[in-house]
């Protein structure tokens, strides 16, 4: 399979919240980017038709919540691969800031937002 991410990847194993509607699945992160996010498939996992989910998780030791409006785009094994299409602006900060702790290189991180930044320009989600 060809590689085709574009932004930096954390790994960063935490429990997390996925929710569509009046359904929701505890899950496990597995890892996160500015543009999306792969979990472990829920045991009792069902996709739908609608591929636009909510996903939820804490930063370590604090009350931080991370909030993500998400699409579902692929799912391999186990694992299930979300594009994030939507986040509020202090989720944003604060997953900008565990990337630039993680990655150590803000020249790269700045060139990531800038990328991102140009994508959800040229092609805006509703």
């Amino acid at each position: 399979m060809t590689e085709r991410r574009h932004f930096s990847r954390i790994l960063y194993a935490t429990l997390a919240s996925l929710s569509q509607g009046a359904q929701s699945w505890t899950t496990q992160l597995v890892d996160v980017s500015l543009q999306g996010a792969l979990l472990v498939r829920p045991t009792d996992w069902h996709s739908g038709q609608d591929r636009d989910y909510r996903l939820s998780f804490r930063l370590a030791g604090s009350d931080i919540v991370l909030t993500m409006e998400v699409e579902l785009s692929h799912e391999e094994g186990d694992r299930l691969g979300f594009y994030c299409h939507h986040m509020d602006i202090d989720s944003a900060t604060h997953l900008k800031r565990m990337i630039e702790l993680n990655v150590g290189d803000e020249a790269l991180l700045h060139r990531e937002l800038e990328q991102l930044l140009a994508e959800h320009l040229d092609h805006p989600h509703p």
